[in-house]
């Protein structure tokens, strides 16, 4: 069986790491997997899984929509005599569809994610009844956005099955942590809240940090460990000096392989305002980190509020504030929230479990053509 995913390109990012994840973890021999790019460059990881032998093509998509694409990828599909298409996100979907109409191929559309404020369009409800009568099996990697694909992609949910993402889990050496602590300037009794994020409005780190100075107002001994770097970073700054908490907040910059800084917090925080299933979330739950999120996306289908976590409404600030107060000042709660986290991850997050559901979909297309 030869399976091939479409997919913008294999930069650092959540859907690429899925992509790389279910080429990594395949362990059927009767399974050939290959990516084929219509975006350039192809990326780091795009880099590190052709190394490993997996095949890569790439045909860069002119701009506006581009036929010449769609005749491309049909001539690929046959050459390489592919039996499943299996396309990440809706553009890719788009050509897939197209390229595989009239071949034998089969054809697999995964949605990663939604834009926020989500939207819908006539042209969507014309094409995409056309679409999905080119695909075989749609997914979704949350409720919420298989929910989202039926308000405004007109695909009813009852025709998407929810695969969650899945991810290795981390793996620290506590010496790296302590001697990151040390470098870092934190004393071992202070209690870190941190995230790792592009900082993008989406992720909303300005609510967070205004969040987060609400609470050190009556606690002492916390600090906000900021993780990345981006279009908001002087915003972000400038907000901390203006409240006036530069000794509380950590700006560490672009963190290439940030596990240790991940490993250091003793919450993790996700404020985002839209979100499918975050992949730092999930690395956080495998390193039993209590995590504090906003109610968007799929992050309350992750985080099961008073279990291993505390999930807040979206975009209010005191209510985040309340769920932070809440795990800095009890430590019990944080120890049984880690604990429920790395049980949880285990039993529905890891990337084997992705893995098997994929696996199931590909095997029931093939037998559904013999």
């Amino acid at each position: 069986m030869k399976v091939m995913h479409v997919t913008y390109d294999m930069r650092i990012g959540g859907t690429e790491m899925v992509i790389k994840n279910i080429i990594e973890g395949n362990t059927d021999v009767n399974i050939d997997m290959s990516i084929y790019c219509i975006e350039a460059p192809i990326g780091p990881w795009g880099e590190e899984v052709a190394k490993s032998g997996v095949s890569i093509t790439t045909h860069e998509r002119r701009p506006g929509f581009d036929t010449s694409l769609i005749n491309a990828l049909r001539k690929h599909i046959r050459e390489n005599n592919i039996d499943i298409l299996h396309c990440h996100q809706y553009t890719p979907w788009v050509y897939g569809a197209l390229a595989a109409a009239f071949t034998k191929t089969k054809v697999i559309f995964t949605e990663h994610g939604r834009f926020y404020p989500d939207s819908t369009s006539w042209k969507r409800k014309l094409v995409n009844p056309l679409l999905l009568a080119l695909t075989s099996k749609v997914t979704a990697i949350s409720k919420a956005t298989r929910d989202a694909l039926a308000s405004y992609e007109f695909i009813p949910s009852n025709k998407v099955d929810v695969i969650y993402n899945g991810i290795k889990p981390l793996m620290v050496k506590q010496n790296d942590v302590d001697a990151l602590r040390t470098q870092l300037g934190f004393n071992e009794n202070d209690i870190i809240l941190g995230t790792i994020a592009r900082f993008d409005p989406i992720k909303n780190q300005l609510m967070m940090i205004n969040a987060f100075a609400d609470v050190a107002k009556d606690q002492d001994a916390i600090y906000l460990l900021l993780v990345g770097d981006g279009e908001m970073r002087e915003m972000l700054q400038q907000e901390v000096d203006r409240l006036g908490i530069n000794d509380k907040v950590v700006f560490t910059g672009y963190i290439a392989k940030p596990a240790n800084y991940l490993a250091l917090m003793n919450v993790f925080l996700l404020s985002s305002l839209s979100e499918g299933t975050s992949m730092t979330l999930l690395e956080a739950m495998s390193l039993g980190k209590p995590c504090a999120v906003t109610d968007a996306g799929g992050n309350a289908e992750v985080i099961t509020h008073n279990f291993n976590g505390l999930v807040a409404d979206n975009d209010n600030k005191n209510a985040f504030a309340a769920a932070i107060s809440l795990l800095t000042q009890h430590h019990e709660m944080r120890e049984n929230f880690g604990k429920n986290a790395v049980e949880k991850f285990e039993a529905q997050f890891s990337a084997q479990k992705m893995n098997e559901a994929f696996r199931v979909q590909y095997n029931n297309l093939m037998r559904s053509v013999q």
